[in-house]
Formats: structure tokens, sequence, C-alpha cells
């Protein structure tokens, strides 16, 4: 995101705020959803505690509306859904992405349990059809140009049950 000029990114599942007050601050113009009243209120609650704003929606994947093309960036961060949710729930969103736009995607990859069996902080979802394998990503975003595509190792520090090293999957795809 660092080298990308600042526009609008749209913020899946984006929990407590992290993600959308980082990019409030860089000058994007965030809008973000979640499906916890407890991560919306939390997030409204990090934004004004920065003096910035983002436009943060109540609601679930196929509940959130955006008028086609709408967004430079949609930025998957950790946006875990199940597993029969889980090509469609981020698939369904991509119309919203301009021509051009930019994915920024980061998951845990199915080699995660093996993190969580070491560590138990390693954190990440329980659920392995949650964790995603480098196939599972190519395919989400098949039409798209892979501008990076890497399953790697990296260590998390973010608080109880996010601390350890952790095998993630990251991605930036541009639309076609």
């Amino acid at each position: 995101m660092e080298t990308l000029s600042p526009g609008k990114i749209l913020l899946p599942a984006e929990g407590e705020g992290r993600n959308g007050v980082y990019a409030a601050l860089k000058k994007w113009n965030v809008t973000a959803f979640d499906s916890s009243v407890v991560a919306l209120q939390k997030a409204l609650k990090f934004a004004r505690e920065n003096d910035v704003q983002m436009i943060y929606h109540l609601c679930d994947y196929p509940d959130f509306n955006c008028h086609e093309a709408d967004f430079d960036v949609i930025a998957f961060i950790y946006a875990h859904v199940p597993s029969l949710q889980k090509s469609a729930y981020y698939r369904n969103l991509l119309p919203c992405l301009k021509p051009g736009g930019k994915v920024i995607f980061e998951a845990f990859s199915k080699k995660q349990e093996k993190q969580q069996q070491n560590n138990p902080q390693a954190g990440g979802p329980r659920d392995s059809g949650m964790l995603f394998s480098l196939e599972e990503v190519e395919e989400i975003f098949s039409g798209f140009r892979i501008l990076r595509l890497e399953e790697k190792e990296i260590f998390l520090s973010e608080g109880f049950g996010h601390t350890g090293t952790s095998s993630v999957i990251q991605c930036i795809a541009e639309k076609k």
C-alpha cells in the first residue's frame, strides 16, 4: 500500500479498525465493513482517537452493497470466512474494484495448522477450511493480473492469540 497513491479503499471484515485507521492516516478514503457491532464500535472509537474518519458498515459479505467500479483498492487482510462461502464472498466484491485497481490480500495459509500445533498463540482460524492454499488464491483472483503471490512465514506480534511465527499467503493483483 505504501507504493500506491491514496484513493478509495475497501476493507472487508475490518474488525477493530487497525487497517482502516492506518489507511486513513496515509490519506486513503476508507470504507470498511464487519458483522460485529463490537468491532464497529471499537473501530470508530479508534478512528476518533487518531483524528481520522472512515465509513464503517455493520454487515456481512453478502449484504455489502457498492457501486460497480467504485474502489481503487480492496484489501482483504485476514478476512477469513467459512470454507463453503470462501470463493464466492471474495469474488462477489471484485466488481466494486475499478479497472486497473488493486487487490491486496493477506491471510493464513494451510500451513498455519502446523504453526498452531507448535504455538497455540500463533493465531488464525482453527477450521482448516478457512485457511488458504496458493491455488485457492489464484482461483479467487483468476482474470486478474497477479503481480505478487507468495506463501511465507512471518512473525506476528499483535497481542494475545496472535503472537509468533505464522504461515501466510500474500497476494497483490490488478484488475484488467
